[in-house]
């Protein structure tokens, strides 16, 4: 729990890194208003160059893109809150997901350690070995005869394998648990890091999609941003899901338990193997965050948005031939 506690400290230390580096994007803004400013000259000139060498009436409506863009790079931090207002929630609503899947590991881990404890207190031959007044009574029992003294000796090495037995358990267990934490904690770090550049460099990308040519710059930059962010949310529901596979096991030891015939083995190997998966598939996240948000799902919608708009007009300039005639 203290490990825990200790890991949540640092995570809750990359959030406030990431909060303290956004004023930095202001600072970006002045250099991307001047890219801005250039990249908007060349739009428009280029757009009303070409609609004059075809004989065309200019159609403003392209035309106001990069003034879009230059108030999206005035009010970029606006904008960038605006993004993670409407993701926040999807953080928040798995987080708590996480804290209720391991509040309820905790609570049926202490109840599968009471029954346990009682299930070998329970049995004659290993009682001694887990409770020290059952050990101290066998020893008042025995004598000082070679047979009872053999006997003793017996004891206390059983007593003595089992408390080691039990420390390498718990200390690989526990040695896993700080990997499955670290993991987690690398993963937060890098995502940190990936958002903070893309947050600070923000303006400069807005700038340069006003170039003509470079707008898919804009569309990469934002689905960039919304995968990295949901790198914390994937994290949470693939914990949570570990966490729910621990409770189902923990409530079939449970339930053997429970069973006044039954003597508990200290084995834990299936435990281990879940933490050794859990381990390895934290570095997963990010190619399960890219299935969720892909560029090229956005340039298809873009192009059926295109498609769409082109057999619109070719519709309505053939109505408006035919009413001409």
């Amino acid at each position: 729990m203290v490990l825990g506690t200790e890991f949540e400290n640092l995570h809750q230390i990359l959030r406030n890194a990431y909060d303290e580096m956004m004023p930095l994007c202001a600072d970006m803004a002045d250099v991307a208003r001047v890219i801005a400013g250039i990249g908007a000259l060349f739009y428009i000139s280029l757009k009303v160059w070409q609609a004059l060498a075809r004989a065309e009436p200019v159609d403003v409506y392209p035309l106001l893109r990069p003034f879009a863009l230059g108030l999206c790079i005035m009010f970029f931090p606006l904008v960038l809150q605006a993004i993670n207002g409407i993701l926040s929630p999807v953080v928040v609503g798995t987080s708590t997901i996480l804290e209720k899947q391991t509040f309820s590991v905790a609570e049926y881990r202490a109840q599968k350690d009471k029954l346990e404890y009682e299930a070998m207190v329970r049995d004659p031959e290993t009682a001694y070995i887990v409770s020290n007044e059952v050990f101290d009574k066998e020893l008042e029992d025995l004598g000082w005869s070679p047979k009872d003294l053999l006997t003793m000796a017996g004891m206390y090495m059983e007593r003595e394998m089992y408390k080691f037995r039990k420390s390498v358990r718990d200390g690989i267990q526990a040695i896993l648990e700080f990997l499955f934490q670290a993991a987690a904690l690398v993963i937060d770090t890098i995502r940190t890091f990936f958002l903070v550049v893309l947050a600070v460099l923000g303006p400069i990308v807005f700038a340069l999609a006003t170039f003509d040519g470079l707008q898919a710059s804009l569309t990469n930059w934002f689905t960039k941003y919304i995968s990295i962010y949901l790198w914390l949310p994937v994290c949470d529901l693939f914990s949570a899901l570990l966490s729910r596979i621990q409770v189902l096991m923990i409530k079939q030891d449970i339930a053997a338990l429970e069973d006044p015939t039954f003597i508990p083995d200290a084995s834990s190997g299936v435990y281990i193997i879940f933490m050794l998966i859990g381990i390895m598939g934290y570095f997963l996240v990010p190619t399960v965050a890219d299935w969720i948000v892909k560029s090229g799902g956005a340039g298809t919608y873009q192009k059926h948005l295109n498609d769409n708009v082109n057999k619109g007009a070719a519709l309505a300039g053939s109505i408006t031939g035919k009413t001409l005639k």
